[in-house]
């Protein structure tokens, strides 16, 4: 399969990965078709396994390529990954403040961004759209990665993220279309706005491939640009919604639970 897809252009790799973590969204959705409501503590496992892995896949697959890269690129080796890291957080931060959206357990009263008279449902969706917005980035940010050829990129590295992304995907999918099938909304709207909270997925993957192949001295600020969305989703969403309730304790065993996959991942495969 690695040699089959090292044959491909890098846009249509990132593509093909961002349309599995896609496909695995679609999966997890699907499972309102079994069930009507999902147990709490297994909610706030998965938001936790989710945290893991975004904070995993942070560091080994984006930040540390990044600073390896800068290393002999004439500029401290720090600089990119700093500059590139807090952009992310304030591209993340912007959109959270302008797009409407939801989080999941919320009054209507609390809902966040530009105020608007949409639907509750649609608003739920949307905070959901919101983080998966880096996590296909990342992706295509490090297929773009290895097309320039760098050192510190490899595609077994950029498959193990793909694959990390899509495992938290699993259980993402799950928890969004869960809570829209417990407030009444039928089992198919439910699969189907739980699956299209990852649309954003492969477009913003084809993006980032792109971007780093037109301007490759740009590579360590993307990626770490990637990192710096996802821990910005990990800290203002998923681990706040996951310590809710009494199963704190349950959302944090998710969470060593989803670094501990990623990082295995990552170093066995990259």
């Amino acid at each position: 399969m690695i040699s089959a897809l090292a044959n491909l252009h890098p846009i249509l790799q990132a593509l093909l990965a961002t349309l599995f973590t896609w496909g695995v969204t679609a999966l997890g959705a699907a499972g309102v078709f079994f069930h009507k409501t999902a147990n709490r503590k297994l909610i706030v496992a998965m938001l936790g396994f989710a945290a893991g892995v975004m904070i995993a896949a942070s560091f080994w697959s984006l930040l540390a390529p990044a600073i390896e890269m800068a290393a002999g690129s004439g500029v401290p080796a720090w600089l990119p990954a700093v500059v590139g890291f807090l952009l992310g957080g304030g591209f993340l931060y912007g959109i959270d403040k302008i797009l409407p959206h939801l989080h999941l357990g919320l009054p209507m009263s609390q809902a966040e961004g530009i105020k608007t008279s949409w639907q509750r449902s649609i608003l739920l969706v949307l905070a959901i759209t919101l983080h998966n917005i880096p996590e296909g980035l990342a992706v295509g940010v490090a297929f773009g990665a290895v097309a320039a050829g760098l050192p510190a990129a490899d595609l077994t590295g950029a498959i193990a993220l793909a694959i990390g992304i899509g495992l938290q995907n699993f259980p993402e999918g799950l928890a969004v279309a869960m809570p829209l099938r417990g407030e009444g909304m039928s089992r198919f709207k439910s699969f189907w706005y739980g699956q299209l909270s990852a649309i954003v997925e492969p477009i913003a993957g084809v993006i980032g491939a792109a971007a780093v192949l037109l301007m490759r001295p740009i590579l360590p600020y993307a990626l770490s640009f990637a990192a710096g969305a996802m821990i910005y989703v990990v800290i203002e969403e998923l681990i706040p919604e996951s310590q809710t309730g009494e199963s704190t304790d349950i959302a944090t065993i998710g969470a060593m639970g989803g670094f501990a996959v990623m990082m295995l991942l990552d170093v066995a495969l990259g």
